[in-house]
């Protein structure tokens, strides 16, 4: 009897695959993932980096809004909510409802894989979508088209592709899945390095649209890389989720669900602090900071790559830093990490504080250090984050509960935007004051609850 490929590759659910230790000592499957996490974020990076300054430049001034689809209707919305916008004001506020929305439907995405689809048909669906919307963006008619299609797929993509991370582990495997997110982690650094970097230069040369193009490309190349690794991934069943009855779930379950929430709260206040650097932080540079470096001007788009090129490059001292800590019984617990985190985006805020208020024109080296402050920000909170999510979550709403920590980033970057629109009545030395301010208050109130928290995740976990 014939055995169609789907019915074959959909035959792994049921089968245990062997965990062979074959990428940087961890699973097989972790290679695939990383890869197709990186040409995703090469694609999301390297567009984001061009999002601001493509709007403020180009598509929405005279001559070139007009040719958007749908664009009028658009903006009346927009400015029957927030009122009449400046340009800037009015990019500011697209970015933060393009990325807000970007990591809000990774919640339904991951409650339809794990009540319907399943987690592997999920970032098949998504990729599809992502690449088209990439694609669209080298259009300016279809500019509206291709937020919609990148937020959807998205939303099918993130958070389950996490998931598959944290089901390359046994679940009492906690240190192995804090590395395996850690080099999850820097793919998706490498992906956020490269993409600026290439996709910036390309828009530079040959105009923005040839640097959306680009990414539409390696999106594509993801889509490729996920479906040659699709059969060392396995899965629980949609069925065997919904079997699993989430109206009973017990009340330490619920504990649990409480206790990742409020961590997931916790963590807004350094992404506010972190993610501006995408936003605000590239018009602020365009217009206030000496890019000359060595008798060399850097790009401004290229501000973006640092943090995750440090992200990259800190990835193994840190694990072994943390290693290190462990052998002596000194490796702060997830909240603290988190915490730490909080404390190095702070001071990276105040350097530019500190830049603003000595020098009228900032030399370059200040955004630099900020960004690279920023880059180990990011590995102290966020991949311990989801590693956490990852062990404590009940097992048939892990998916869901992964993409509710992204729900975390949909509204720090909402909030971003809104705070943009504040940037023209503030100097910019208030401007960054008061993302240290948010992020400091992020870390005093995890050090403040991170034992009743931890008591609980470790306790119920």
């Amino acid at each position: 009897m014939l055995v169609s490929v789907a019915e074959k590759m959909d035959g792994v659910i049921a089968r245990p695959v062997a965990r062979t230790r074959t990428f940087f000592g961890e699973p097989i499957g972790l290679a695939y993932l990383a890869f197709t996490e990186a040409w995703e974020r090469f694609s999301y990076y390297g567009m984001t980096a061009l999002l601001v300054l493509y709007l403020t430049q180009w598509l929405l001034l005279p001559g070139h809004v007009e040719h958007v689809a749908g664009f009028t209707a658009f903006r009346g919305a927009i400015e029957s909510v927030f009122g009449t916008m400046s340009t800037l004001a009015l990019a500011s506020q697209i970015f933060g409802l393009y990325t807000g929305s970007v990591y809000l439907t990774p919640i339904l995405g991951g409650f339809l894989a794990d009540r319907f689809i399943g987690r592997r048909r999920a970032v098949l669906l998504g990729a599809v979508l992502m690449s088209a919307g990439q694609i669209a963006m080298a259009f300016d008619v279809s500019f509206l088209i291709a937020l919609t299609l990148l937020v959807v797929g998205c939303g099918f993509l993130k958070g389950n592709i996490s998931v598959q991370v944290g089901a390359l582990y046994a679940p009492d495997d906690s240190a192995g899945r804090t590395r395996g997110f850690s080099i999850f982690s820097m793919g998706i650094n490498v992906g956020a390095t490269v993409g600026p970097l290439l996709c910036g230069l390309i828009a530079q040369v040959y105009g923005w649209h040839a640097g959306f193009g680009l990414g539409g490309t390696l999106m594509l190349l993801g889509l490729a890389t996920y479906m040659a690794g699709y059969r060392t991934l396995t899965e629980t069943t949609p069925a065997a989720n919904r079997a699993q009855p989430h109206a009973k779930l017990d009340a330490k379950q619920w504990r649990v669900i409480g206790a990742l929430v409020a961590v997931m709260a916790l963590t807004i206040f350094q992404s506010i602090a972190y993610y501006q650097n995408s936003n605000i932080a590239l018009v602020w540079i365009s217009a206030h900071v000496d890019l000359n470096l060595l008798g060399w001007r850097v790009p401004v788009p290229w501000f973006n790559s640092i943090d995750s090129f440090i992200s990259i490059v800190s990835v193994p001292m840190l694990i072994t830093l943390w290693k290190w800590q462990a052998g002596r019984g000194g490796e702060p617990k997830e909240i603290g990490k988190i915490a730490t985190g909080a404390v190095i985006a702070s001071i990276a805020n105040l350097l530019l504080v500190a830049g603003c208020v000595t020098f009228t024109r900032v030399p370059v080296i200040f955004p630099i250090l900020y960004d690279v402050l920023l880059g180990v920000a990011f590995l102290y909170y966020w991949p311990t984050l989801l590693a956490l999510v990852s062990r404590a979550a009940p097992p048939a709403l892990k998916a869901t509960m992964m993409g509710l920590a992204f729900v975390s980033l949909s509204l720090s970057n909402t909030t971003i935007g809104r705070l943009g629109g504040l940037y023209e009545h503030m100097s910019p030395a208030a401007f960054w004051a008061m993302h240290a301010v948010i992020a400091a208050t992020g870390a005093i109130l995890a050090m403040l609850l991170a034992r009743p928290l931890g008591r609980v995740l470790d306790r119920h976990g």
